[in-house]
Order: C-alpha cells, then structure tokens, then sequence
C-alpha cells in the first residue's frame, strides 16, 4: 500500500503517479495484458492505453502483490506489456539504498540510506510500499533537490539566517489547503504545515524542543479562519481562537465542528432542487449559455491557444490595442443578446456592498438562496452552508478574474482577460458556483472526519485585548471551559495583522450585509485604513502587547508564545517589553506561496518566541 510519510498529508485522491511506456504500436494481446492486470490491481494501479503508449496510473503499489501477479501470469503474447511496466516501475521507484546511491551522483555529495529515511519521516518525500519494502519516488528526490538552488537566490537577497525548511516547498497547493483549510478563501492566513511544525512532537537542528504535547490548550487571540484550530485538532490538543469579527469567528467555528455530513448533504440537494424551480422562471441561464457559444466562436477565430500568446510573446502582436479593438467589437453581440433576453446588468439601487457588486440576476439568486437557507430547521446545518453560501457570494462578484483578490471597479461587461488570454464574462447566475462549492465542501468535510479528534476548539468572538477568556467560554462551552479554568492555557500560536496591510471586516463586507453580522472595524489592530506610519505603528505596538498582557493570565507559568510577523518595521522587540516578555528566538522563514498578483518580490516572515522575563 502507499503509505504517506506524513498522516496529516490527505491523499493523493483521483491523482495519480504517471508514468509512462511508450510502444511503436500495440496490438490484441498487449490490450488482453492491460485488462488482465488491471482487473487484478483494480484501484492500486492502473494500466491506460492511448495509441502506441501505455501510462501506469499508480496510487498504491503492494511489492509482493506485483511480484506474484508476475509470476503467474502466463500468456506469452502479452508479457511484453507485463515485463515493461514492471521495469519502469523499478526505473522510477527505488530503495533506500538505490536512492541514495542516485542522491549521491545527482548532488556530487555523499548521501546516506539514513539521509533518505529522514527526508521520508519529515515529508520531505513520499514514501510507497509498506514497511518491508519501502520505495521512494526518483523525480520527486529530484525536485526536491533541485529546490536548493532557489534556496540559494533567495538566502543571497534575504539572509543566511532563513530557514528554508519552514518554505514548505516540497508541498503542493493540495496540501498546503487540505480538507476544511479551503472551506472559504481568507487573505493572510498561514499554512497548516507551519503551524503543525511548531505544534507537533518532532525536533530538528532549528527546532530543539518540543513545545505543545497532545493533550495541551493553545491559544490563538487573532483566529482568523482558524488554522490553527484545525491543526490542534488533528494533533489531539484543545484550542481557544479568540477573533472581534464574528464572520471569522463563523468560518473558524464550522470548520472544527463535528458534523451529520448525511445531513448536510440532503440539505444541499433541497436547496439546489428549489434553487433549480427558481431559475426556472427567469432567463439568464438560457442567455448565458448562448453567451459562452458566441464568446467561444469569438475566442476561437481571434484568441486561439497556444497560437494567441505565441505572437503576443513575439512581439507580434500588441496585446493591450489588440485587446481593446476586441473588446469594442464583441460588445455589439453581448448588446444583442441582452436585449434579446431582457437581461439587466445595474440594479435600481447603489446603496450597499451587495447593490454595487453583483448583477441583478445574481442578487436575486443569492437572496433566495438566503431566505431558504434560513428556513431549515437544523442549526448544524446551516452553520455550514452559510459559509457555503458566502464563498458562493464571494465568486460571483461583479469583476474580472484578475481583480477577485483586491476589488477595483464593478465590471458589466465582456471584457478582455488578460489572465486567461482571451474574451471573459461577468457572473449572471450562482448555479455553477452553488453546485462547485456544495460538492466540495461535502468532500472536505469527509475527508476531515477521518482524521479529527474527540478534543475541545471554539472561536470566541470578542476583543483580545480584553475579553475574559475563562468567563466567555464558560458561556459558550460549559465542557471546555471547566477544562480550560482547570488546566490553562500552554500556550500561542498566532499571526497577528501586519500593519496597514489588510482592512478585515471590508474583505468580507458582502458577508456582514448578506448575515446581518455587527461590524467591528474600529477594534482592529493595524487595518489597511489607519495606514502605516508612525501613529499607526505606535497604535499596533501598543494594541498587540495589550493582547499578549490579557491573554498571559489564562496561561501556563512557563508558556511559549509563537507569533507569525512580517516586522519590517522592528516592532515585536517593543512590543515584546512592553507585554513584560522576552524574545529567547527567532525563525525566518521564505514566503514562497503568495496571492499577490507580483510575486517576483521575495520576502520572508519571522516566528518570534516569547517567554515571560
């Protein structure tokens, strides 16, 4: 069986290993071979042929199960196939030992079975195979590799002092937003692996303790969209998040909840029957399916791919004149269509978040949705398909693909992407999106309750500089608040706003009108909209070091305090004195995973640790 070298890293799913075979042509019995062993490997690994190559889509593999599939199979004809998967399995998968006799001529450096074992236990690479025969991928020993010369260009601009172990660099997109970690976009949180690294019972040459064990309660005061509160539960601990948005205290709280997901499910198949009747009586879905045929007819004769971008890399054509000129000749067939089926693109009022940022059809989508979200009677329930229902709302805003992460202007039209390569649309409907995101958020939270554990976590809304911790989980959670008066808080994981870099309430503004939710903006430490100088700097010192001087009489004597900064402008030292605590170290890390649109920037963040004195 494929094992992962880490449990927490989810697996692989419908994605498989590919390796490939390639053959001058392939005739009956090799096609006879394919199915023989395919039927004897089912899901494990799968043969899939495509003219004159055969792929191996290999998931899982059992090493004695191949070996005795082997040497029965009989039929002379065929075992051509049989022999070249076997030998290119063997080519791409290797011991220990012929990892590392490969590692070794690959670097031009020694390197050990041992070497190999522990890139394996601290998933640095996966491992396949079971514990009598484990095996390692050869291109992702490559790639991992490979990743020290990026190292090395970025230590030149930042320091030798980064720590390129905590850049995670080895994970993908996949497991960097595992299971409810991706239930609702949020800017500026952290990665799951970063918090796991710091909370988990595993050491290394940076990191010389262990600081949280299974069992303890870790505080996190700016909760965000809970982190590291899903990351406690997996580890086995408790966690208090403490947050003064109650839209975060919202996503936080729905990802650690324990949920009937049979439930959940028969809930979205109601809404989305009922949404479907809705529809039935308006006609955007019919204009914007004729809308996507005329777009693809356009974008075929005058954006084709690769062609398009080809030329505009050459210098051929010139894509800002080129575009624009398309744009003002498309617009007479989106004209058209939308007299055709009466679609309107404003609505009547300009008042709100919600009037300004969708397209009338959208906006009465999203309302009825609402209103019968509101109508189910489990509680459960609707907790989570409210956070559904706002990424839902999050995707079909009024704005070009480019512009979803920072809003500039409302966007009625077709329009040129520059992204994409080619002529887009706005949003006129939220089925799409309502079906995309229901799907997969029942996946997720599956995927969740496979590995959570029977522990306590709770957002509580609130302001951390002064919030009675004890006393508002006591309301909340009789059960975890006895246990938290009991045993206190070990200690902190957080990230903390950067100053002047986020506006936290306005990102999800659409939210609070559709919920009804109270905003708090005036309580947040360093927002976008107080800027960065030196009276918001001062203001974001004292703020955070109020923080960490309410939050230390809930814990422990001897408590670790991890705070996650971008301290550009050397900060924490102050604040650090001011909360009476010390600063005993410091690890930089890389920031390779951003969602700025300029990523060329390299930038890194500090993990300060902070003792009392």
């Amino acid at each position: 069986m494929l094992s992962r070298a880490n449990p927490d890293l989810p697996d692989d799913g419908e994605k498989s290993r590919e390796i490939k075979v390639n053959y001058g042509s392939l005739n009956a019995n090799d096609l006879l071979a394919i199915r023989s062993f395919n039927e004897a490997f089912d899901d494990e690994m799968r043969l899939k042929s495509d003219g004159d190559q055969v792929t191996v889509l290999l998931k899982e593999i059992d090493i004695d199960k191949l070996r005795r599939f082997v040497a029965s199979f009989n039929e002379p004809a065929g075992r051509r196939i049989v022999e070249d998967v076997v030998a290119s399995i063997k080519e791409t998968l290797l011991s220990f030992k012929q990892a590392a006799k490969w590692a070794a001529a690959y670097t031009n450096s020694e390197v050990t079975a041992s070497n190999i074992s522990y890139l394996v236990q601290y998933g640095r690479v996966r491992k396949y195979g079971d514990n009598g025969t484990v095996l390692v991928d050869k291109e992702e020993l490559k790639r991992y590799y490979d990743s020290f010369d990026r190292e090395r260009r970025w230590k030149e601009k930042l320091g030798d002092d980064l720590n390129w172990r905590l850049s995670f660099s080895e994970y993908r997109e996949k497991e960097r937003t595992k299971h409810v970690h991706r239930l609702h976009p949020y800017k500026g949180k952290f990665i799951p692996q970063l918090v796991e690294y710091f909370l988990d019972g595993r050491t290394d040459e940076f990191k010389k303790e262990v600081y949280f064990r299974e069992g303890d309660i870790v505080l996190d005061p700016f909760c965000g969209s809970g982190t590291t509160l899903v990351q406690a539960n997996e580890l086995g601990m408790h966690a208090v998040g403490i947050d003064v948005s109650l839209f975060n205290c919202m996503i936080a709280n729905a990802k650690v909840e324990k949920r009937d997901v049979v439930a959940v499910a028969e809930a979205v198949r109601e809404l989305t029957m009922k949404l479907e009747i809705f529809q039935e009586a308006r006609s955007n879905l019919a204009f914007e399916r004729e809308l996507l045929t005329e777009l693809g007819k356009f974008n075929s004769e005058h954006f084709p791919s690769p062609e398009y971008r080809r030329k505009v890399s050459k210098g051929e054509i010139e894509e800002r004149e080129y575009a624009a000129e398309k744009e003002r000749e498309f617009l007479s067939v989106y004209s058209a269509l939308l007299k055709k089926y009466r679609i309107e693109t404003k609505q009547k009022e300009a008042d709100t978040f919600l009037d300004i940022w969708f397209l009338p059809s959208v906006r009465e989508e999203i309302d009825f949705l609402f209103r019968e979200l509101e109508r189910l009677g489990d509680e459960d329930v609707k907790k989570i398909l409210r956070v559904v229902l706002s990424r839902v709302v999050r995707s079909c805003r009024a704005t070009t693909h480019a512009d979803l992460g920072t809003l500039k202007d409302p966007v009625t039209d077709t329009y040129y992407c520059k992204k994409h390569g080619k002529m887009c649309k706005p949003i006129f409907s939220v089925a799409g999106w309502w079906k995309r995101y229901t799907e997969d958020t029942l996946k997720r939270l599956n995927e969740f309750g496979k590995i959570r554990t029977e522990t306590f976590q709770r957002c509580l809304a609130g302001d951390s500089r002064k919030i009675d911790v004890f006393g508002e989980m006591k309301k909340r959670d009789p059960g975890f608040g006895k246990l938290l008066s009991k045993r206190k808080i070990r200690g902190i994981f957080s990230s903390p706003p950067y100053v002047g870099l986020i506006d936290y309430h306005q990102q999800h503004a659409y939210a609070y009108e559709i919920f009804g939710f109270r905003r708090e903006d005036e309580l947040e430490i360093g927002p976008l909209f107080k800027g960065q100088g030196k009276e918001a700097r001062d203001s974001y010192a004292a703020g955070i070091a109020e923080v960490l001087g309410n939050c230390r009489k809930y814990m422990q004597k001897d408590y670790d305090v991890f705070l996650v900064a971008n301290d550009k402008h050397d900060l924490y030292p102050d604040i650090a004195e001011r909360a009476d605590m010390e600063i005993v170290n410091r690890f930089k890390r890389p920031v390779l995973n951003r969602v700025e649109k300029d990523r060329s920037t390299v930038y890194a963040e500090t993990i300060f640790h902070l003792k009392g004195k």
